[in-house]
This record gives structure tokens, sequence and C-alpha cells, in this order.
């Protein structure tokens, strides 16, 4: 039987409610220890560039999102029931978190965007595997594939316009 969608009535829905959000939150913690030194500021970007301030809210919402989902997934049987629906999530985290250190603290853009690329596939493939388990899963994790179009998208734009 499945639970219902966002309901937390047992403790252990609670810990693993947090539990999965700050897991997907701390994707965001690699981007304190990088440094740009004004590097990113002296790229050339194209004109639909966000201003840096948007980045940060909206992956915090995207962060957000993606735990619900990967937390909706593990309620219906946790990792025995679950494990490759979770597997794909933790693999594609990875690589979320290593694009940030790869582009702003290595400044390598080109190995980025390849990161990025592999990150969008795998991100796919997570949320085909989350929709099969849960529909709303997967709905949430549509803004994050969105984003992650947009960055590939704008990842190329800026190793073009600084490379060729």
């Amino acid at each position: 039987m499945k639970t219902s969608s966002l309901t937390v009535s047992r403790p252990r829905d609670w810990e693993g409610l947090i539990g999965w959000l700050v897991f997907s939150l701390a994707a965001a913690w690699t981007s304190l220890f990088v440094s740009t030194g004004g590097w990113y500021e002296s790229l050339d970007k194209p004109a639909w560039n966000p201003p840096s301030a948007v980045f940060g809210p909206v992956w915090t919402v995207l962060y957000v999102l993606i735990g619900l989902a990967a937390w909706l997934v593990w309620r219906e049987g946790g990792w025995k029931a679950q494990w490759k629906p979770l597997s794909l999530f933790l693999v594609q985290w990875i690589l979320n978190t290593a694009w940030t250190p790869l582009f702003f603290g290595l400044h390598q853009p080109g190995w980025a965007l390849f990161e990025l690329i592999v990150l969008w596939g795998l991100a796919v493939a997570t949320g085909i595997a989350f929709w099969r388990v849960r529909q709303l899963a997967g709905v949430l994790w549509l803004p994050y594939l969105l984003w992650l179009t947009f960055a590939v998208a704008l990842n190329f734009s800026i190793w073009r316009l600084n490379t060729l």
C-alpha cells in the first residue's frame, strides 16, 4: 500500500524527511570551500546569464524538492525495496557536488561541461526511476531537470565564449 503523498505521522517519517533534506542540501556546501578569486567574474558570459544572486535561492529550492522526492521514494520500502532509484540518486548527487569545485575551483569549464552532461543523463534516469516508484517524486524532480538543462546550455556558452 502506498503511503499518502506528504503525510508525516510516524517519528521514522520525520527522521527520514529531515535526513533526506539535510543530505540533499549538503551538496551546496561544496561552494563554501571554493573561491573563484574573481575568475568567474572575468569570464565572458552570454547575455542571458542570470545575476549571481539568483543561483543560491534557485539551488536551495531545487535541493529541497529533490530531497522531498528522494524521501518519497525511500518511504516506499526503504533502501531494501528502493535501492536502484536511491542509488541513482546518490550517484547523481555525487556528480552534482563535484561540478562546483570542477568549474569554479579548478577553472575547468570544459571538463565541467562534460561532467554536467553525464550528470544530466543520470538525473533523467533518476527522475524516470522516481516516477515509476512514486509519480509525485517524479513531478518534484522536474524543476531540477529543467534547471540542469539550462545549466548545460549556460556552461556550454561560457566554455565556448572563453575558449574559441
